[in-house]
């Protein structure tokens, strides 16, 4: 089902309106689960959605993006996990099951460590967290970068950073800085700056990345905590703060299909169906168990 197809509820985001979200199905008729990424728009779930035909599923734009624009400034973990808030209990359809993706896994993250008491199934899939990682003061180092090259030169060069960034597969060491800058034309990105900072994926770095989570908090959450990572993200940025999430919980890695990207039909090796069943069965798994 397409994004037009959804019953649409629309607000800002601030600290008094909900974000604009879209809700598809009778959110009586069963526990909502709650699709999500950050910067990711609502769009980009069309598909993992209509893997859900059998319950209601809400979907939304972040703060900072799409229908939420939300000035220029930084965005942090805290802010989101306040608009999900806001927003999961003025559906007010008792707890919900949540998929979080990428951004949107520490900020659900965050959430189930403010608000547990609104969740059902926590569903954190590579939260791109640095903390725990033993390269971490170097993936700072760049993500820091990135930042000054946004604010120096743009979106493109920034962004080209950023790619290269979360393509690196491994560890990054402290000599990752000294490499050439990579050309933003490479990734179909201009070089030239249009003077525009309202880019919501930079503006949430670094402080997206150093989440920390709060152990005793996730650790209360017992069998509703799943937190994922993909069989085809191998050792980039994402994959490995998941795997360090999920070892200082104390809790197994959930291996779902593909890679970060993975429920977003058209990418190169995407598995929108597998990453479904895998969501339906660690979701259906949490809540009888």
């Amino acid at each position: 089902m397409s994004p037009a197809g959804f019953r649409g509820r629309r607000g800002m985001a601030s600290t008094t309106d909900l974000l604009a979200h879209d809700v598809r199905g009778d959110l009586s008729a069963g526990t909502p689960l709650l699709l999500f990424g950050s910067p990711m728009e609502a769009a980009e779930f069309a598909t993992l959605v209509s893997f859900f035909p059998d319950r209601p599923v809400v979907t939304l734009d972040p703060r900072g993006a799409g229908r939420n624009p939300a000035g220029t400034g930084p965005l942090t973990p805290e802010e989101h996990a306040e608009d999900l808030y806001r927003l999961i209990t003025a559906l007010d359809a008792g707890p919900v099951d949540c998929f979080g993706t990428s951004g949107g896994a520490v900020n659900l993250l965050r959430l189930a460590e403010l608000h547990p008491e609104v969740l059902g199934a926590v569903v954190a899939h590579e939260p791109p967290t640095v903390v725990g990682l033993p390269d971490a003061e170097h993936v700072l180092s760049a993500l820091e970068d990135i930042v000054a090259t946004y604010h120096r030169s743009g979106d493109g060069p920034a962004m080209a950073k950023f790619i290269a960034l979360v393509l690196h597969d491994g560890e990054v060491d402290r000599s990752y800085l000294a490499r050439p800058a990579p050309d933003p034309t490479a990734f179909g990105l201009s070089a030239e700056d249009d003077g525009s900072r309202t880019n919501p994926l930079i503006r949430n770095m670094p402080a997206c990345n150093r989440y920390a989570p709060d152990v005793a908090a996730l650790g209360a959450l017992g069998e509703r905590l799943v937190v994922a990572v993909g069989t085809g993200s191998g050792d980039t940025l994402a994959a490995r703060g998941g795997r360090a999430v999920a070892a200082a919980v104390g809790v197994p890695v959930a291996q779902f299909p593909s890679h970060h990207g993975g429920f977003v039909a058209g990418q190169p090796g995407a598995d929108p169906e597998g990453i479904a069943l895998s969501l339906r069965a660690h979701v259906e798994r949490t809540t009888t168990g």
